[in-house]
């Protein structure tokens, strides 16, 4: 099977926009949801407050008859002065049931959230206290936390350009980036649409999804990269658009491969590596799907038209040529 993704460039980058718009513009909603109010729905990791747990006690008879009213638990948090928490109905880990909420909410200290608890049990049922579950981040961490994993990935992103400039040349390095950004602003699009639909958060595990994300991305670029480097070296009057097509097909079984048997690691991760791991597995899932999708179908193809639209000589001498010459002539 032989790809010629040159032809289709267009489709390839309308799927991709499309793709991306959705999450931003999930992105602007989210920012604007006053019970967000962030792109994406940040957990306790980066805002600080008090994430409180509650389950039901269904071994207590008629305890978990009725269903949870999200209204009822909004009017208490209300009456208790936390009328701007985050409320939701979650699920039992085993029966599935959805006996239990999590609210997350300013920092409480312990008379207040027993209080909470109390005034809870009184309109929903009595919990129980095996499965309940407090956490309490201060502000200052949080902070603290989201401007590391920021710092973080602009240092990545700035070494990548920096190597693939000296590696390669300057046009292969932005398009790299430009493949970069793709991935990331697709695996953040999606959980931010995921945060608005489902309630899914974002933690300090997901900045480091997303620097092993770049890292995996750029891997899979350089090689496709390299591959049309040395196609240029030994025939530089062939058209560059045949050129990209050839050094794509040759590496895609590589890169197929690659991407399948990281994903089948990833999804055992997913489905039986427990809740703390859930989200960072389904965040590398979607990354790494998206990097395999833009190194060979954005990166490659950007690069092509740059070099049509400009009438950039297709090669460039490498230093070891014009050495090898140097030499040859000396001689």
């Amino acid at each position: 099977m032989k790809l010629s993704i040159n032809k289709s460039r267009s489709l390839w980058w309308t799927v991709s926009v499309a793709i991306t718009l959705a999450g931003i513009i999930s992105m602007v909603i989210s920012w604007q949801n006053p019970s967000i109010k962030a792109p994406l729905r940040p957990s306790l990791d980066f805002v600080g407050g008090s994430r409180l747990q509650f389950e039901r006690d269904c071994t207590k008879p008629g305890n978990c008859d009725k269903p949870i009213d999200i209204n009822v638990v909004r009017e208490v948090a209300k009456a208790e002065g936390l009328g701007d928490s985050s409320i939701q109905i979650v699920a039992d880990k085993d029966t599935k049931a959805e006996n239990g909420i999590l609210i997350r909410t300013k920092n409480l200290d312990r008379d207040q959230r027993t209080k909470l608890q109390n005034a809870l049990s009184e309109k929903i049922g009595a919990f129980d206290e095996q499965k309940n579950q407090i956490d309490t981040v201060g502000p200052t961490l949080g902070q603290e936390l989201f401007t590391s994993g920021i710092i973080a990935l602009i240092v990545s992103f700035a070494g990548i350009v920096i190597y693939l400039t000296f590696r390669f040349q300057l046009d292969y390095a932005v398009f790299a980036v430009v493949a970069l950004f793709h991935d990331v602003l697709i695996t953040a699009g999606i959980f931010s649409i995921l945060g608005l639909v489902l309630g899914i958060e974002v933690d300090s595990l997901f900045i480091v999804a997303l620097l092993t994300i770049t890292g995996f991305s750029v891997n899979d670029t350089v090689v496709i990269y390299d591959r049309i480097r040395e196609t240029l070296q030994t025939n530089p009057n062939r058209p560059i658009a045949d050129i990209v097509d050839n050094a794509v097909n040759q590496t895609l079984a590589r890169s197929i491969n690659t991407t399948l048997t990281t994903l089948l690691t990833l999804f055992a991760i997913f489905l039986f590596g427990g809740e703390t791991l859930k989200n960072f597995a389904l965040a590398l899932i979607i990354g790494f799907t998206a990097g395999a999708y833009s190194s060979i179908f954005i990166a490659s193809t950007l690069l092509t038209l740059w070099r049509e639209r400009t009438g950039q000589p297709t090669v460039v001498a490498s230093a070891e040529s014009i050495d090898t010459s140097t030499t040859s002539q000396d001689s």
